[in-house]
């Protein structure tokens, strides 16, 4: 995994400025398990398939079974796929887009969710995303899963989020 601590306190910055998601995320589960996400989390995603990574930023509130939180996508070209192409045939990735945390569950350290479809930069079309990841202590990672709302077509990727230490 290659460390993108400047990028991810500019987003954090940007999007602290922003005063973050407005829409709450619903988190499911026992009380005691949505106790143990309460904090502000920070980290990254990122895709060796598709190029693509980005920030997470997820804040819950302790005794709430709501939180705000967004995930910024940094489309990229992947090093070997860029080296690839013509330099004329080389065209800068799109913008990043901000995108939305759906639906959170968490059951004995398992958490699970789903972001908001949204436009797969790629191709112009719907992506819908599910993630799945471990709690341990202040570190929550695991694995994500895209598809096209037309095809069966999946893309995956890794994710990691920290909690900031109070």
């Amino acid at each position: 995994m290659t460390v993108r601590a400047p990028f991810l306190s500019i987003m954090a910055v940007a999007w602290l400025a922003c005063g973050g998601s407005q829409t709450p995320v619903p988190v499911v589960g026992a009380q005691s398990d949505i106790s143990s996400l309460a904090g502000e989390w920070t980290g990254e995603y990122w895709s060796a398939e598709t190029g693509r990574s980005g920030s997470i930023l997820f804040n819950l509130t302790s005794g709430t079974d709501s939180a705000s939180g967004d995930v910024v996508m940094s489309p990229q070209f992947a090093a070997g796929a860029r080296a690839a192409q013509s330099p004329a045939a080389q065209v800068p990735p799109p913008n990043s887009q901000t995108l939305t945390i759906n639906f959170v569950r968490v059951t004995g350290g398992q958490v699970s969710g789903s972001l908001a479809p949204y436009t797969d930069p790629s191709c112009n079309c719907p992506l819908h995303t599910t993630f799945i990841g471990r709690l341990k202590a202040d570190t929550l990672e695991g694995t994500y899963a895209s598809r096209h709302e037309q095809g069966s077509d999946v893309q995956q990727g890794h994710w990691r989020v920290v909690r900031k230490r109070s």
